[in-house]
C-alpha cells in the first residue's frame, strides 16, 4: 500500500494491469490514468538509498505526506506518466544527504545548513529540513535509461531546536523572504554537485522548493516554486500558488471563495452521514489542497475504534459509497480509517476516477 499510495501521488492507488520484463528488471505495469508505473528490480521494489533521511525529527506528519505527494505531482507538469517511468532516486546516497542536511563546518564541507552560532546577533537557524530525489526513466531497448530527475528541498518555516540535549525545546521563526533566498542559493549549489556526477551530467533536473508547515499545523506544508534546469545552474523559477486548508472550516473562519464554501458543505455532509450511521467515531477530518484557487485533492482522516473485522469492513464499505455520493468529483481523495495508533482500512480514488477502492487491514 505505501508503494502505491508513493507511486500515485495524490492519485492514490492505480492498480497494475501488466507489466514490462527485462532481464533484471519489472515495472509495476499500466496503472489507472494520471499515475506512474514503478521500478521492481530482481524481484523487489526498488527503494531510495535516502529514504527517511531528515534534518531534525518531524513532528507534523502531514508535512512528509505532502511534501511526497507535492513533489511527484511537480514532476508530473515536466514528465508525463505516459513516457517515463517513476523509480526511486538513486544518485544521493544516505550519507550524501545526511551530510547536506548537516551545518557547514570544518568536518561536514558539504553542509547546506548555515554554521552554528550567530549572524549579526541573531541565530543561525536550520533552514533545510529534507532533501527527496525522484528519478524518471524510459526504455531503451531491454532496459530502463535515465531520462530526467526531480529534486525537492524542504524548507523550514519554524526551526526547533534545543540549547542542551535534554533541555526545553525553543522555535525560532523564519520568515518567507529568508526561506525562499536561501532555498534558491542553496538550489544553486545542489545542481551543480548534481551535475558533478556522470550519470546526470545532460539530463534534465528539476528543482522545488517546499515551505514546510509548523509542528502543530493541522495540515502540511506546499511547494511554491520550481525551476527546469538543462546546464549547470538555476533557470528561471516558476511561481506555484498552492494552499492546504482544514475541513471542515471553524465556524468563526470566513471565505471569500464561494468554491472554498461549497467545499466545506460537501464535506460536512459527507462527515455527518457517517457519523449518524456509525456512533464510535472521535473524529473527521480533512486536508484539503487547492492550486490556483481549485480544490486539486483531500486527504481524509476518520479516527475510530471497532473491535471486529465485520464492523471495520461493514464501514469500509459504507464510507466508500457515501464519499462518492458527497464529496467532490473527479479529484483524487484518501480516506485513513485508523484508531489513535492503528491503520485499520484505506479508501481511495484516483484523479479522473468514479469509484472509490479500498482496503482492509488484517488485525493479526
Amino acid at each position: 500500500m505505501a508503494c502505491a499510495m508513493i507511486l500515485s501521488s495524490c492519485s492514490f492507488g492505480g492498480k497494475s494491469k501488466s507489466s514490462s520484463k527485462s532481464d533484471n528488471y519489472t515495472t509495476t505495469g499500466s496503472a489507472a490514468s494520471g499515475t506512474y508505473q514503478g521500478v521492481i528490480e530482481n524481484g523487489r521494489y526498488k527503494t531510495s538509498k535516502a529514504r527517511g533521511v531528515t534534518a531534525s525529527n518531524n513532528d507534523n506528519t502531514f508535512n512528509v505526506k505532502s511534501f511526497e505527494s507535492g513533489l511527484t505531482n511537480i514532476s508530473k507538469k515536466v514528465f508525463s506518466t505516459k513516457s517515463y517511468i517513476f523509480q526511486e532516486g538513486q544518485y544521493l546516497s544516505k550519507s550524501t544527504v545526511e551530510n547536506w542536511l548537516g551545518r557547514v563546518s570544518k568536518s561536514n564541507k558539504t553542509g547546506l545548513n548555515p554554521k552554528k552560532g550567530k549572524t549579526n546577533g541573531t541565530r543561525n537557524p536550520v533552514y533545510i529540513q529534507s532533501i527527496e530525489e525522484q528519478d524518471y526513466m524510459k526504455q531503451n531497448g531491454n532496459d530502463l535509461k535515465l531520462h530526467g530527475i526531480t529534486v525537492g528541498i524542504g524548507l523550514n518555516s519554524v526551526d526547533y531546536y534545543k540549547k542542551t540535549t535534554n533541555g526545553p525545546t525553543y522555535s525560532q521563526n523564519i520568515s518567507d523572504a529568508a526561506m525562499k533566498s536561501y532555498g534558491q542559493q542553496a538550489a544553486q549549489k545542489v545542481i551543480k554537485r548534481l551535475r558533478q556526477k556522470k550519470a546526470l551530467k545532460n539530463v534534465p533536473i528539476v528543482i522545488a522548493l517546499y515551505k514546510q508547515a509548523s509542528d502543530d499545523s493541522l495540515v502540511g506544508g506546499t511547494f511554491f516554486e520550481y525551476s527546469v534546469n538543462n546546464g549547470s545552474s538555476v533557470g528561471t523559477w516558476k511561481k506555484l500558488n498552492i494552499t492546504n486548508k482544514v475541513l471542515p472550516k471553524a465556524s468563526d473562519a470566513t471565505s471569500t471563495n464561494s468554491g472554498n464554501e461549497t467545499d466545506n458543505t460537501d464535506f460536512t455532509n459527507f462527515k455527518s452521514q457517517i457519523q449518524s450511521f456509525f456512533p464510535n467515531l472521535s473524529g473527521v477530518t480533512a486536508q484539503a489542497q487547492y492550486e490556483n484557487g481549485t480544490l486539486s485533492g483531500m486527504h481524509i482522516t476518520v479516527t475510530t475504534q471497532f473491535y471486529s473485522e465485520t464492523e471495520i469492513s461493514s464501514f469500509t464499505q459504507y464510507i466508500s459509497t457515501a464519499a462518492q455520493k458527497y464529496l467532490p468529483s473527479g479529484i483524487p481523495i484518501d480516506i485513513k480509517i485508523q484508531t489513535s495508533t492503528d491503520m485499520q482500512a484505506f479508501v481511495y480514488r484516483d484523479s479522473g476516477q468514479k469509484k472509490f477502492s479500498s482496503h482492509v487491514f488484517d488485525s493479526y
